[in-house]
């Protein structure tokens, strides 16, 4: 039982579930716009998303412990790396195109965790993107919605129609929601300056706007052109599952709450559809 702990644990911290989550919404996308599998635009992604993410976790951890870095992040390191030489082959397979999108992303990216800017425009003594009040939820938001839909299909050569469009911001949305349980989490831990949604106008005020972002979500889908019936049934059904983890979402919530159920959405997201 202790093993199968670390196992999770090492998934979970190693940002291997929220890779998958983001390849889910990203193969939903293709699914949706009917463009066949793409491998090499989605295994692209997901190592992507996993070097981006511990790149932001570990970043400061590594820097000033580098000499004495625990065995749980030395390891998180190397398989990071690992992902970072995968990543490198996948991007020889993408369009010229696609790689000129990806690096907006890699510029977010890197400022997001890299210390940039002047002291005064920050809150703390980080001084990245990350640090500026209120702005973290947004541009994870804005990040996951270009990966998910706009990277697939430009590497498809799919034009961006208005219900192209419209499903990034659904995603946006979503995202955005799919935050909310952990900001809620982390009111005991956040400093005030953050200014995170829950830390402005309180918990119970929170998942009230998670839920109308929710509705909003949803009736987005009726404004397409294309509109098919299964898309809809699996859009309630993730709706309805990411309304209750918002609603039943609190302060000192279980350990794996957020962490591996909420972000467990998109992945279930995605088996409906393949099922349905």
């Amino acid at each position: 039982m202790k093993v199968l702990n670390h196992i999770l644990n090492f998934y979970i911290n190693s940002s291997i579930h929220v890779a998958l989550s983001v390849f889910s919404l990203s193969w939903i996308t293709l699914i949706e716009f009917d463009v066949a599998y793409d491998e090499n635009v989605l295994c692209f992604i997901f190592f992507a998303t996993i070097t981006g993410y511990n790149f932001v976790k570990y970043f400061g951890l590594a820097k000033f412990h580098h000499r004495r870095l625990a065995n749980w992040l030395r390891y998180i390191q190397l398989f990071s790396l690992i992902c970072f030489i995968v990543l490198i082959y996948y991007v020889f397979q993408l369009q010229t195109k696609t790689l000129l999108y990806i690096v907006g992303f890699g510029v977010v990216t890197f400022l997001y965790a890299i210390p940039f800017l002047p002291k005064n425009i920050f809150l703390d003594k980080q001084h990245n993107l990350r640090s500026i009040s209120g702005l973290k939820i947004y541009v994870i938001g804005l990040v996951w919605s270009g990966v998910t839909v706009f990277l697939p299909l430009i590497n498809n050569e799919i034009a961006i129609s208005s219900d192209v469009i419209l499903t990034a911001i659904q995603r946006f949305i979503l995202v955005m929601v799919l935050m909310l349980p952990f900001e809620i989490r982390d009111l005991q831990y956040d400093s005030v300056k953050l200014s995170t949604i829950p830390q402005r106008i309180g918990e119970k005020q929170t998942k009230i706007i998670g839920v109308l972002l929710l509705l909003l979500f949803f009736f987005l889908e009726y404004f397409k052109n294309e509109l098919n019936s299964k898309n809809i049934i699996t859009l309630l059904f993730t709706t309805t599952i990411t309304l209750l983890f918002v609603v039943f979402a609190r302060k000192n919530q279980g350990k794996y709450y957020s962490g591996f159920w909420v972000e467990s959405i998109p992945i279930i997201w995605l088996l409906m559809v393949l099922i349905v």
